[in-house]
């Protein structure tokens, strides 16, 4: 049977990072598996396109102030008519603070309702500055009534989960994303490129972030660790793929300690992301709110060893592939020098074997049983391919609205 599941989602832009790529990635898959994936995202103006992740409907959203053109869903009178149109079976929702709301009109529907938590509430408001026992009472509040407005909290994490395990909810289930193991793998890695950006005499290390740079992303943590290294004698050299509102500051900073530092701005195109992935010594994901990380995971399958912070979920879905480190640029250097000290092949091809732990069949799979849906193979048009489809222990049954067959 075919399930019609619409996906609501806020903060998503053409040059948003992991967000963007696993809500198309699912979408492939849902479709590939024969269901009917809707999503919604809010934009500059309205617009309804049929894509390779299924039907993408865009509604005029509200801009975000210093966010580098963030926007969301706020016309809820809008965006309710829009549900109540479309008649979801199921409804999946990617943003746990002004879509809130929708989890209450599923119930009025009787329409089963999803929340992925991308993001830690605690560990965002105190990315923010605030203190951490305020944060956690004021997490501790969004999550109680979020728990209770869905039917189902999903986590891609167990680090994730704890902020849900803590205030005892009991409709929380577990699913990690994936990566693509076909474009990103360790075969893309280019002896010419990687001497196009470390081409100088006086680099031996060519480090690459690869992250939208805002303030939950500790960015500036990377420059940190480029500052410290060379302090040290290592010859290091970063590279920043990626924008967002703290990039003028970054590049002012970088020209005035001369640091060697490229920005190279948002690059739409993956491969070219992936060859820089591969093409690295060592990756840095500093965010320290992370809760899974996919980029973090796509340099893991080109076979780059990662740097993470150890007060994220990263530490979790990196494993032995790579270091966590505290964060702090003594900290985040100390972790570099580990993880080089090791031997190229055998850290290599250790970071390769963790990705493939995480493959995108599996995160499709593990996504639509948290939705009660069947994952079977379904027949999905020729212009929208997907992951294989796998079979993955269903949780328990929540009741079904309108199935499609």
């Amino acid at each position: 049977m075919s399930l019609r599941i619409v996906r609501l989602a806020n903060f998503v832009t053409p040059s948003s990072g992991g967000l963007r790529t696993a809500l198309d990635e699912l979408g492939r898959g849902y479709l590939a598996a024969g269901h009917e994936p809707l999503l919604v995202v809010p934009g500059d103006r309205e617009s309804d396109r049929v894509t390779p992740q299924g039907r993408v409907i865009t509604l005029p959203g509200h801009a975000l102030p210093g966010t580098g053109g963030y926007r969301v869903l706020a016309d809820r009178g809008r965006l309710r008519r829009l549900l109540e149109e479309l008649r979801p079976d199921r409804l999946e929702v990617s943003d746990r603070t002004t879509l809130r709301w929708t989890g209450a009109w599923a119930r009025r529907a009787r329409v089963p309702a999803v929340m992925v938590s991308h993001e830690t509430a605690d560990g965002v408001l105190r990315t923010w500055g605030m203190p951490a026992a305020l944060a956690a009472r004021a997490a501790d509040r969004l999550n109680r009534r979020s728990a209770w407005a869905y039917t189902r909290i999903v986590c891609t994490t167990e680090w994730a989960e704890r902020e849900f395990v803590r205030i005892g909810a009991r409709n929380v289930v577990r699913a990690p994303l994936g990566v693509d193991l076909r474009r990103c793998r360790p075969g893309r890695r280019d002896s010419a490129l990687r001497a196009r950006y470390a081409h100088s005499a006086d680099v031996d290390v060519l480090l690459l972030l690869c992250s939208r740079l805002s303030v939950e992303k500790r960015p500036g943590l990377a420059l940190d660790t480029v500052a410290e290294l060379r302090a040290r004698g290592v010859r290091a050299a970063l590279l920043v793929a990626g924008d967002g509102p703290l990039r003028g500051g970054l590049e002012r900073r970088a020209r005035a300690q001369r640091l060697p530092v490229r920005f190279l701005g948002h690059l739409p195109d993956r491969e070219t992301v992936a060859d820089l992935q591969a093409a690295a010594d060592v990756c840095l994901a500093p965010g320290p709110a992370e809760t899974f990380g996919l980029s973090a995971l796509e340099a893991l399958a080109c076979g780059t060893p990662v740097v993470v912070s150890a007060t994220s979920a990263l530490p979790e879905v990196v494993g032995d592939a790579g270091a966590a480190a505290l964060d702090t640029p003594a900290a985040f250097a100390d972790a570099v020098r580990r993880v080089l000290a090791r031997p190229e092949g055998r850290r290599r091809e250790a970071a390769r074997a963790r990705a493939e732990l995480f493959g995108w069949d599996r995160a499709v799979a593990a996504f639509l049983a948290a939705h009660d849906a069947p994952s079977h193979p379904g027949k999905a048009p020729a212009a929208a391919p997907g992951p294989a489809s796998v079979t993955a222990p269903a949780p328990p049954r929540i009741g079904r609205r309108g199935a499609r067959t």
